[in-house]
């Protein structure tokens, strides 16, 4: 894929899909720093850690601006707890939107010259959650709608120096995976409601990643890679009487 060498960030890299990109990415060669608030429990060989806050803008500079080169800016670090709307008050929800919106964003142009040098790539991971109702976490899919709107106009903006593309990510497999699925059971039942009949992996996320970085994507940006396994079977099709021999 052209990734030998290449210097690559991968922000909350330390676990799940974070770590399954940033694992991908060190097998293609490419010298990879993972950046999170706190180490990971599991170091990854062949990748370097750094301790950053994400929100800190100060500290986002400083970081990029110690790096003596960047290749590929891919911003994984987000995320959120299940809190339906009326449970928190606005200043959870804000913060919310801050790391998963507002921090892609400050990382990213603070990366900027250091990409615009090297004609580089930035990979924002996004989530089916921007494109349909979020109940539960309504901030997040806000945030991640406005993620991938935002890379759309990076896309345009920065070029032709610099690529940027979204990863539309599906449910994925984790460490985590209990917490929003159940046991073994849920997550069973949760598999089945993909067509590919499973999960992504981690590193399902990370070879996609890879891809849109690598020189196979050369002539790609500003555009939205679903990797959701098919997306979501349709809950009407459950409830229609009508042609159920033939659905199943």
């Amino acid at each position: 894929m052209g990734l030998d060498g290449k210097v690559v960030v991968v922000t909350g890299g330390t676990r799940g899909v974070g770590a399954g990109i940033a694992r991908t990415f060190v097998e293609a060669g490419a010298d990879v720093v993972v950046c999170a608030r706190r180490p990971p429990e599991v170091p990854l060989p062949g990748a370097e850690f750094r301790a950053l806050d994400l929100r800190d803008p100060e500290a986002v500079q400083a970081f990029f601006a110690a790096l003596p080169r960047l290749d590929v800016l891919v911003n994984n670090a987000g995320g959120t707890p299940y809190r339906r709307l009326t449970d928190a008050d606005a200043v959870r929800h804000a913060r919310v939107i801050e790391l998963n919106l507002v921090a892609p964003l400050t990382a990213s142009l603070a990366a900027y010259e250091h990409l615009k040098r090297v004609r580089g790539s930035v990979v924002m991971i996004g989530s089916v959650s921007g494109g349909r109702p979020s109940p539960g976490s309504a901030a997040y899919g806000a945030a991640k709608a406005g993620l991938e709107s935002l890379a759309r106009s990076m896309a345009v903006e920065w070029a032709p120096e610099v690529r940027v593309n979204t990863l539309v990510v599906g449910m994925v497999r984790t460490e985590q995976s209990h917490l929003h699925y159940g046991g073994e059971d849920g997550i069973a039942g949760v598999s089945r409601t993909v067509p590919l009949g499973r999960l992504a992996e981690p590193s399902d996320i990370g070879a996609a990643a890879a891809f849109l970085a690598s020189d196979a994507a050369a002539y790609i940006s500003g555009a939205s890679l679903l990797v959701h396994g098919g997306g979501e079977r349709p809950v009407f099709l459950d409830a229609a009487t009508v042609n159920k021999e033939a659905r199943t």
